[in-house]
């Protein structure tokens, strides 16, 4: 089973990428399903329904979200009416929606789950590896089990993933907006990468313009970060090829695509 997981898109320049090469890498790599982070879809922060139905009209067959998946109040009012949207797994106050969802394609089972860091996070939430291992121990199995670990620290990533090294196909990194080069698969058979990264524009940082950025980061100026309206797009993702009769990770690398300037 071929699973294309794209990292972070934020903002219109990321949904433009989206709708004009997801199709492209689909058909090159040959893959059968593709979860996408859409935390920062709609102006950087949180998902309207029209955009997030417009991910979905794109060939994007799950999303997951992070810190800002309640940014938008529209979200509330509709995810519950979706099978496509899962939210973090482990909040700590009740929010519609769910935090893993199973789907099935020919036959095979994946289930796709989303999950908050606690290391320098400003959410409190409760303990990721805990969360997961309930959901694990208590909920039917599938056969392929992808967990997007939306959180700020490496650390607690990869420590994350070698707790969890044969229990899950995949943990994959989301948030930073940076792709790292530690894909690696694990001696249980789970794939890990840190952060795969970001799918937006690709001339600022985070996705954003760098000036607002950097006025802020740098120099301590209470401005909010903009997001321009044309640009050189980046998409960054992980292509998984996972043994759906194990749920063992068999191939993992990265996809970094800059368009020409």
């Amino acid at each position: 089973m071929k699973i294309l997981f794209i990292g972070d898109i934020v903002g219109k320049i990321g949904r433009r990428v989206i709708k004009d090469h997801l199709q492209t890498f689909v058909d090159k790599y040959h893959i059968d399903f593709v979860i996408a982070n859409g935390e920062n879809v709609t102006h950087g922060k949180g998902l309207l329904r029209h955009h997030y139905l417009e991910l979905i009209d794109d060939g994007i067959d799950a999303i997951t979200l992070g810190n800002h998946y309640d940014s938008k109040n529209d979200l509330r009012k509709y995810i519950d009416s979706t099978d496509r949207l899962i939210r973090p797994l482990n909040l700590l106050h009740p929010f519609p929606g769910e935090g893993s969802i199973v789907y099935e394609l020919n036959g095979v089972t994946i289930r796709v789950t989303n999950v908050l860091g606690s290391v320098f996070m400003n959410e409190e939430v409760n303990n990721p590896y805990y969360s997961l291992i309930e959901l694990i121990n208590n909920e039917e199995k599938a056969d392929i089990h992808i967990v997007d670990f939306h959180a700020e620290a490496t650390g607690e990533k990869l420590c994350l993933a070698y707790a969890l090294d044969g229990k899950v196909s995949a943990v994959l990194g989301t948030h930073t907006h940076v792709q790292t080069k530690d894909y690696k698969i694990l001696e249980g058979g789970t794939a890990y990468i840190s952060d795969v990264g970001m799918t937006g524009f690709a001339d600022g940082a985070l996705g954003f313009t760098k000036e607002t950025v950097v006025n802020k980061i740098v120099y301590g100026e209470q401005s909010r970060f903009d997001l321009p309206s044309e640009g050189r797009g980046l998409l960054s993702a992980v292509v998984l090829d996972i043994d759906e009769f194990n749920g063992k990770c068999k191939e993992i690398f990265p996809i970094y695509y800059l368009e020409d300037k």
